[in-house]
């Protein structure tokens, strides 16, 4: 009750004239970073956390998670109209959200998109609000065996719940899982595969590689196919919108299933990355029309964009609760909570009450007023559509190649985007699956990292992923999952000689 009444008190500080245009100036700016490929939520509130320092501490995190929430949002808007993810938990959006666009059905897809957003993005809210000092707890007993786990837990959902080739899973995955390694060696320090080069030394950024694969690549199979642009303009109205709203009920296990691997991998933190991945693959497993998704399935954008957004909105409750920042926005808002004279983790609830709340309450307010906002300038991105490609093309790749330079301001990352923007051409016409080599990209090093500290700290010993039931259960599931085509096979074979048998 004590909770509730702080909540209330939040709301009610929250609610000013001031407040509400930093909200919207906010969101304004996060879909603006979230649409420019490769700026993205850290990059958009560390270049604009300046502004914020003459603000007092309240009205400066309610402008910066604001530009967050409006990061969020915008994410999507690229990788449905023009198959280019504006964010890294994207990419699997794309899959569903840019075919329903070639369908058509921009509009639909983007009120999906944004109304699924904004449902995983109020349950992890609510988690936060309700569960906050048991799950602080829970999370503080995932060291390296656990985070590998999860990692693993991920890898081979793909593998085994992928309705691709598994041939061509494994291929992909191990390609981007070779590239991980590019650059210095974060555990004992040493050069890898950087053939003497300079620029090779950061690794391959994933945002790079990202925009290269899905953005360069869609543009070059465009052009190959004379510069026509399969995509129609879309038409948005209330109806549309109210369409997708009443459909929502029939995905309700989907959404509450994606909603509860976001704030899983958001606490822990797996990540948002990897939780709009195995949201997706989830979903696809447990459909009863499997072959639909790829092919402009609305679930496809519901499941990936629910999980995404409940784990970013959920990595902010272990920065808050502990001082851990469960994600790169969660470190920079913890950075600017320290500059204001807050120290995050389990004092921050007891000596400053008032801006907790107030925190919380502007994440409640963020999100209904972010998605009254996407919804109502949904018809601005949805007319693009009509600009010719001819056109159009030059403008993606200045911007892909704005974002790629902003990333770490080197002009390498331009021609390292163009390179991976030709393997991902190669890739979509041999029919090897982006997916898995994106995933272990961005997962690849984290993987190892945590793996060899498993190792160090056990000696060795593989026992250590089945050192306690947490674990142990993790690792169990993954092997489960890997080997799942085989599982699902033999127990088919025995059901159907089990009902002769009965017969």
């Amino acid at each position: 009750m004590e909770a509730l009444g702080l909540l209330m008190h939040g709301f009610a500080v929250l609610l000013t004239w001031k407040t509400l245009l930093l909200m919207m100036t906010g969101l304004v700016l996060g879909i603006f970073v979230g649409v420019l490929p490769g700026l993205g939520g850290p990059n958009g509130v560390a270049i604009l956390l300046p502004l914020t320092f003459t603000m007092d501490p309240t009205s400066a995190i309610v402008m910066l998670s604001c530009i967050y929430w409006g990061a969020l949002f915008g994410g999507a808007i690229t990788s449905i109209l023009f198959n280019i993810p504006g964010e890294a938990w994207s990419v699997a959006t794309t899959f569903d959200g840019y075919p329903m666009a070639q369908q058509g059905r921009a509009a639909e897809a983007l009120t999906a998109a944004f109304t699924s957003s904004f449902i995983g993005s109020l349950v992890a809210v609510m988690l936060i609000t309700f569960l906050a000092p048991m799950i602080s707890s829970f999370a503080l007993r995932f060291g390296p065996p656990e985070f590998f786990a999860v990692y693993l837990l991920t890898f081979c959902s793909f593998v085994g719940l992928g309705r691709e080739a598994k041939h061509k899973t494994v291929i992909s995955m191990s390609l981007g899982l070779l590239l991980a390694g590019i650059g210095m060696d974060t555990v004992s320090g040493q050069l890898r595969m950087t053939f003497d080069s300079a620029e090779l030394l950061r690794g391959v950024n994933f945002l790079v590689a990202v925009i290269g694969l899905f953005g360069i690549s869609e543009i070059l199979l465009t052009m190959e196919e004379r510069l026509a642009l399969r995509g129609h303009a879309a038409g948005i109205s209330l109806r549309v919108v109210l369409s997708v709203w009443k459909d929502l009920p029939k995905y309700w296990v989907t959404l509450f299933r994606s909603s509860f691997i976001g704030c899983w991998l958001g606490i822990t933190p797996g990540g948002a990355i990897a939780a709009s991945f195995m949201g997706y693959n989830l979903a696809k497993r447990f459909s009863k029309d499997r072959d639909s998704f790829g092919k402009g399935r609305i679930e496809g954008v519901f499941a990936p964009e629910t999980a995404a957004h409940a784990s970013g909105t959920a990595a902010l409750l272990p920065m808050l609760a502990l001082g851990i920042p469960g994600s790169g926005t969660a470190a920079i808002l913890l950075g600017g909570l320290m500059v204001w004279g807050l120290n995050p983790g389990p004092l921050l609830f007891v000596e400053h009450k008032d801006f907790v709340w107030g925190l919380i309450a502007s994440m409640y307010l963020g999100n209904v007023v972010g998605l009254v906002l996407v919804l109502t300038t949904v018809p601005i991105f949805a007319s693009v559509l009509r600009v010719p490609f001819a056109a159009i093309a030059p403008m993606i790749v200045v911007s892909c190649a704005i974002g790629a330079y902003a990333i770490q301001n080197a002009i390498f990352d331009i021609w390292l985007m163009l390179g991976f923007g030709v393997v991902g051409y190669v890739f979509k016409k041999i029919g090897i699956p982006l997916a898995p080599f994106t995933l272990a990209l961005v997962l690849g090093n984290r993987a190892e990292d945590a793996f060899r500290l498993s190792m160090i700290g056990a000696g060795g010993d593989l026992k250590v992923f089945w050192s306690n039931g947490l674990v142990g259960s993790i690792t169990t599931l993954a092997i489960v999952l890997l080997f799942w085509p085989v599982i699902d096979k033999a127990v088919g074979s025995v059901t159907r000689m089990v009902r002769p048998a009965k017969a």
